[in-house]
């Protein structure tokens, strides 16, 4: 089933949910009501037990552009607070949605991802980029902070000293130089990005979904972590694992010497 909703299409199929930004003529730029469907959508996939994977993708020649600033910075009587405010509850809050997600979620890079259409890419689990995908820290060009957690996610991901070229110059990087830099997994050529990202989806879907979860959880919270923290929240993790339907079919599929099926419970 698939339905549309302020320039979100989303569908699931075989436990997968696609969500695709359908704005190409303003590039996918995110209006609030396209980025709180976001949200809305990834918190119902995390919560979803018919959900196992996530790919998010766009339509045209962009990923995302970024927030929609028309109209917005101008205009208006700001009072102390408000732009901290709206800081919080929508470009923060969309990037919490992703990292916090309980299932595996994909960036399907379909051109331009620039300002927070790149760190929306950034915070997924896994990203594949088309051939003709551009990474921009755009910021820089408007006068402005990084924001959508951008000043959080790429030192994490390629080191201070690149993560400050990238935003202190703003210059695009294409795709081939995002994958040595470690900021995509794998470039493949643009007609074959659906399919690439589907077929990552469906291993996915099929695979053990509480464990991947609870993965997802203790890598992210590693970029806080000491060693006492994170050995620690491993422990519990394997504690709370191995209560799960699906802890017990991989194990005994690995004694009975079977290819294990996994419900995702």
């Amino acid at each position: 089933m698939a339905t549309s909703d302020l320039c979100v299409r989303h569908s699931r199929a075989d436990g997968v949910c696609r969500i695709t930004l359908d704005r190409p003529e303003a590039l996918n730029a995110l209006t609030p009501g396209m980025r709180d469907r976001l949200v809305a959508l990834l918190d119902a996939a995390s919560a979803d037990p018919e959900t196992r994977a996530v790919v998010l993708t766009g339509t045209g020649r962009a990923f995302c552009a970024g927030a929609d600033l028309r109209g917005g910075a101008a205009g208006g009587e700001r009072r102390t607070g408000d732009v901290a405010r709206t800081l919080r509850l929508g470009a923060q809050r969309l990037i919490a949605a992703v990292l916090d997600c309980e299932k595996p979620v994909i960036a399907a890079v379909n051109g331009t991802a620039a300002g927070l259409g790149a760190h929306l890419a950034l915070a997924c689990d896994l990203v594949l980029a088309a051939e003709s995908a551009r990474f921009i820290e755009v910021f820089v060009r408007r006068g402005l902070v990084p924001d959508g957690g951008g000043a959080y996610l790429l030192p994490r991901l390629v080191g201070p000293h690149r993560a400050k070229e990238l935003m202190f110059l703003g210059d695009a990087l294409g795709a081939a130089d995002a994958e040595r830099l470690g900021l995509v997994n794998r470039v493949v050529p643009d007609a074959e990005l659906e399919d690439a990202a589907l077929g990552w989806a469906v291993r996915l879907a099929v695979g053990p979904t509480r464990a991947l979860a609870l993965t997802k959880q203790l890598l992210n919270a590693s970029w806080d972590s000491d060693r006492a923290g994170a050995f620690a929240a491993e422990a519990a993790a394997q504690e709370i694992n191995l209560t799960t339907e699906d802890a017990a079919e991989g194990l005994a599929a690995f004694v009975e010497r079977r290819n294990p099926e996994f419900r995702g419970r």
